[in-house]
């Protein structure tokens, strides 16, 4: 998996590419930290474009993203979500979670 960060205006978008996955834990988690300290930045989109795969650790990655930056009263998005990824967070009722646009 590949994480590009973009920040505008007080949103930071993390735009993933490939598959999100357990061996990509530390990378996602390297793109997400220097966010949670940053206070120009209100709101967080998870851009998944990108994205064929996640599996359940990918999900546990999400929900401590919205963990840590709900604690410091940052939103969390998630968008460009289709396919089986899509279906991998339906089914896992991530969108009582998240906003998914």
């Amino acid at each position: 998996m590949q994480a590009t960060i973009r920040q505008d205006a007080g949103m930071a978008t993390i735009a993933l590419a490939g598959r999100f996955d357990f061996n990509t834990h530390r990378d996602f988690r390297a793109a997400y930290e220097p966010l949670v300290s940053d206070d120009a930045v209100r709101a967080v989109t998870v851009d998944f474009s990108g994205v064929d795969y996640l599996d359940s650790s990918a999900l546990g990655m999400l929900l401590m993203l919205r963990d840590k930056m709900g604690g410091c009263g940052k939103d969390v998005v998630l968008s460009g979500v289709q396919g089986s990824v899509r279906q991998v967070l339906e089914i896992a009722n991530f969108s009582k979670l998240f906003r998914i646009v």
